[in-house]
């Protein structure tokens, strides 16, 4: 029974990252920094939203060492990458400071550190590649291939 539990908290908090975090986040940084035309609602509604998130995970992460409990689960590495970008979603993360506890905790392990470095090497900044931000946001995106 309790394995069912800790198996149920772990999809928990995994819906919450494919329903809540990746999607919201994802549209707070798209319309921070991608967006073509600034768009001052937009920029409110997923700053907001994305503000929201982290206090829902603070609030967990008071209680917990990882967001399913206290061992490290497929919901904290579904989860971790999104928060990367803080400071383009328009969160200040030292004002959660259980995220940041948790968000360094994760980043100071040493297969997470190797997985960045691979990150790192094949990184393309969009903002200096027009074909690559043309293929990701632009109307290429949508063309059959």
């Amino acid at each position: 029974m309790l394995l069912n539990l800790k198996r149920n908290d772990v999809m928990q908090w995994l819906m919450f990252q494919m329903a809540s975090i990746g999607p919201m986040l994802g549209q707070a940084h798209h319309f921070n920094k991608y967006a073509p035309e600034k768009i001052d609602y937009a920029v409110k509604r997923y700053e907001s939203e994305a503000n929201r998130l982290y206090g829902v995970m603070d609030r967990r992460l008071a209680d917990f060492k990882f967001l399913a409990g206290n061992d490290y689960s497929i919901a904290d590495i579904a989860t971790w990458p999104w928060l990367r970008s803080a400071e383009t979603q328009g969160v200040n993360i030292d004002d959660y400071p259980n995220v940041r506890r948790w968000f360094e905790m994760i980043g100071d392990r040493e297969n997470v550190k190797k997985g960045l470095q691979v990150l790192a090497d094949h990184h393309t900044d969009l903002s200096k590649d027009k074909d690559a931000l043309e293929n990701m946001f632009g109307s290429k995106q949508y063309e059959e291939r």
